[in-house]
Parts: structure tokens; sequence; C-alpha cells
């Protein structure tokens, strides 16, 4: 094979790669673009069911999820910490979750993320032994979760996670 057959054949073979490699990054791209999209879909769906069960605007406060080895702690606080209706809010909402937890209810957050959410069934059939309590803070308040056992500190990970998933810009990892 001569020397200008082997360069056109190489260029070729090299277009063709390029190509593939091309067509399979539009493709990735692409799928990922659906993965957001479906997401933001989600993160909105939520949001809105949100605002049929949470008393305090979510462009206002912002949800805090910290895991402990023992459990963790969900914090809600208002974006502005001189923000006394979204403060008063907040407070009121955590108060009665408390309540609610602590008696085996999460209606709440199964009407917000769906009765399929991660960690949900778990916490309900096991929250005799989760103690939930409710401290205020300065700019909102905070519910820990705490267990000795450890498939429930599981369900506890995997329900933060899903809040964190589905609340989007509304929520953070704690500290």
């Amino acid at each position: 094979m001569n020397h200008r057959k082997r360069r056109l054949l190489t260029a070729g073979i090299t277009a063709a790669g390029v190509g593939a490699a091309l067509g399979i990054a539009l493709l990735v791209s692409g799928t990922q673009q659906e993965r957001d999209n479906g997401q933001t879909r989600r993160q909105e769906a939520v949001a809105e069911r949100g605002r049929t069960v949470m008393p305090f605007d979510l462009e206002e406060t912002t949800h805090l999820f910290t895991p402990a080895e023992t459990g963790g702690v969900q914090d809600v606080v208002a974006d502005q910490p001189d923000d006394a209706k979204q403060i008063d809010l907040i407070r009121t909402h955590l108060q009665q979750e408390a309540k609610a937890f602590g008696q085996g209810d999460f209606g709440d957050p199964a009407q917000i993320h769906g009765d399929s959410m991660p960690g949900l069934a778990k916490l309900e059939e096991g929250y005799k032994r989760i103690e939930v309590r409710y401290r205020e803070r300065p700019d909102g308040a905070a519910l820990t979760y705490t267990t000795e056992e450890p498939s429930l500190v599981d369900a506890l990970h995997d329900w933060f996670e899903a809040q964190l998933s589905d609340h989007g810009d509304h929520a953070e990892t704690g500290h």
C-alpha cells in the first residue's frame, strides 16, 4: 500500500473515530439532559405539593439535612435571619411534625414526596424506636432523630438523601 492510500485510510479511520466519539458524547449529553429535566420536573412537582403541606415559603427558607451516626438532624431556616414570619411558620410546622413523627405519622412527607419515598416505610414501621426532638434556632427550628438501630439509621439517611434530591435548591447537606 502506498503512502497516499495509507494516509487516506488513516484519515478515514480517524474521521470515523471522531464521528463515533462525537455521537457518543451527544448521546451521553442528551441522556444527562433528560435526567436533569426529569429531576427538575420532579423538584417542581415536589415544591408544588410542598406548598400545600408546609406553611413557610420554600423560596425564602432552606432545609438542611445532617446525617449522624445515630440518626440525623433536619434544620429548616429562614434565608433572612430576621424574617420573623418565616421563622414562626417554620417553628409551628416542625413542632407539629415532631409530634406526628413521634406517633408514626409520616403522612406529610408521603404527600410531598410520594409513598415510595426511600426510607419512609421503615421509619413508619420503626417509629417507636426513633426519638424525635424539636428545638428552636434563632433562624428557624430543627428536628433531631436518634435511634440505636442501624437499619433505622440507614432509613433516616436514605430519607434525608431523598429530600435533598427532591428539594433541589431549597435543601443542602448540613454541617
